[in-house]
Formats: C-alpha cells, sequence, structure tokens
C-alpha cells in the first residue's frame, strides 16, 4: 500500500515537472515570437524610411504653373483660333472659354482658359507673344508642391501597411466583436488612403499640366463719326440759320422798341421841327 502511494506521488510529481516544462516552452516561443515580430516591425520601418528617402530623392521636382495674360488683339475670332492651334501644338487644351462684345456695336472680349503641358509653358508663352496678339499684362507663378507630395507618399505606405494588417487580423479573428471593430477601423484606414490618394493624383495633374488664362479685347479703331458735332454739317447750317433768324428777329425787335418807345420824344422834335420850319417860311416870305 505505501509502495503504491509512493509510486502515484511520484507520477504527479513528474506530470507537473512537464506540465511547468511545457508551460515555460510555449512561453518562451511566445516572447520568441514576439520578439521576432518587433525585430520585423523595426526591419520594415528601416526599410519603409530608406525607401521614402530613395524616392525622395527620386521624385522629380513638382510645381505647379499658371499665367495670367491680357492682350490687345487686331481681330478677336482670328486670335482665338491661333491660339487653339498653338495649344493643339504643344498637345494642351481649351478648359474653357467665354466670349461678349462690349456694346451692342462695341468690340469683341472675352476669357480662355488653357491647360498645357508644363514642359511646353514656356514655349507656348513665347509663341503667344511673338504673334499678332500685343501683350499688355503678364504674370506667372509657380507653387512647388514637391515635399507635400512625398510626405504624402509617405504617409500612403504607413496606411497601407496598416490596411494589409487590419486585414491579416481579420482573416484571424474568431469573436464577432474582434470581427466588428477591425472592419470599422479597416473602412477608417481605406477612406483615409483614397483621400490621400486623390490629392496626390490632384497634385500630379497640377504639375503636369499648366494653367494659362488669358484675357483678350479687341483693338478699338478711332474712326471719326459723321455723326459728330464737327463733321455734321446739317446741324451746323441748323444752328447757323437760328442764330442768324434770331439775330435779325433780336434787332428788329430792339427797332420796334426803340421807335415805339420814343413816340412822345419824337413827336416833341416834330413838334419843333415844324414850328420851326414854319417861322422860317414866313420870315422868307417878309
Amino acid at each position: 500500500m505505501k509502495k503504491t502511494i509512493f509510486l502515484l506521488f511520484c507520477i504527479v510529481v513528474i506530470m507537473s515537472g512537464c506540465t511547468n516544462t511545457t508551460e515555460e516552452s510555449k512561453i518562451a516561443t511566445e516572447s520568441k515570437n514576439i520578439t521576432v515580430t518587433d525585430n520585423q516591425q523595426e526591419k520594415e520601418i528601416e526599410s519603409e524610411d530608406s525607401a521614402d528617402s530613395e524616392e525622395e530623392s527620386s521624385v522629380g521636382r513638382k510645381v505647379i504653373y499658371n499665367a495670367q495674360l491680357t492682350v490687345q488683339v487686331e481681330n478677336y475670332e482670328h486670335t482665338v483660333k491661333e491660339i487653339q492651334t498653338e495649344a493643339a501644338k504643344k498637345k494642351g487644351y481649351i478648359l474653357n472659354s467665354n466670349t461678349y462684345r462690349n456694346g451692342e456695336e462695341g468690340q469683341l472680349q472675352g476669357t480662355m482658359t488653357i491647360r498645357i503641358p508644363t514642359n511646353a509653358f514656356h514655349s507656348f508663352i513665347e509663341a503667344l507673344e511673338s504673334g499678332s496678339i500685343k501683350v499688355m499684362d503678364r504674370t506667372i507663378s509657380g507653387q512647388d508642391v514637391t515635399e507635400e507630395f512625398v510626405d504624402l507618399e509617405s504617409r500612403l505606405k504607413s496606411k497601407q501597411v496598416v490596411e494589409k494588417r487590419l486585414l491579416d487580423f481579420m482573416e484571424k479573428a474568431e469573436k464577432t466583436e474582434d470581427l466588428l471593430k477591425i472592419s470599422t477601423d479597416l473602412a477608417t484606414v481605406q477612406e483615409e488612403i483614397e483621400q490621400i490618394k486623390g490629392r496626390m493624383n490632384y497634385l500630379q495633374n497640377q504639375a503636369d499640366l499648366a494653367t494659362v488664362t488669358i484675357e483678350m479685347a479687341e483693338k478699338s479703331v478711332n474712326v471719326p463719326d459723321l455723326q459728330s458735332k464737327d463733321l455734321n454739317t446739317w446741324e451746323k447750317t441748323k444752328k447757323q440759320f437760328i442764330g442768324s433768324l434770331n439775330f435779325i428777329l433780336s434787332a428788329g425787335s430792339g427797332l420796334i422798341v426803340f421807335f415805339i418807345g420814343n413816340i412822345p420824344v419824337f413827336l416833341i422834335i416834330g413838334l419843333i421841327i415844324f414850328i420851326v420850319f414854319t417861322i422860317r417860311k414866313r420870315m422868307k416870305k417878309e
């Protein structure tokens, strides 16, 4: 009986020792896995940083060019066709065009917005200036977005790494709560990735194609107006006739006023003359 109890005790001790050994081996394995994972993460971060630095040096300079031109043309419609032809030669296109007339019979005016490949931007401006148009004002500006573009690339890679890990976690998830939490985080990360890609595409498009805005107006030709007061013969004749008639009427009116207004004086003078004439006549008879 004592031997049996002793054997059972030995078996229990041995089994507990094996259990402890198994647990210790599991813990060691998990710690080893964690260590490996951490090392992998560090290597990934180092590789990402080195890749970012290499891409930053390899990504070309990205500059967004804009030009504002105010020009004067002899023939508006002919100039519009010339600009369209020149833009097509440079592999550009007309983004929008607006034409209007200044007054009922005034000169044509308008605005054109053109997208031109950046490598042909300066040659396009030179071609416009050497043509039939007269440049009244020119403004050229550039915005360097290289730093922003590189930063967006770095953020995109980080988000894509997180997306990949969340997808891996989703495949291994067993509980519904964990699956829902991972799905929510994954949707947020994917939305951020789309926003970053959209911004990068916009910057790339703006850097690849420069924007040229042209404000055009036909040159006004000063032709003497036959209806102007300087050359209107009929108006001048009518004005001269009315002036002469007014002068005559004014002179006649003055004479009438003078004679009628001085009738009493004329009567007295006439009476005096009559008396003097009568006296002289009698003196001659005597």
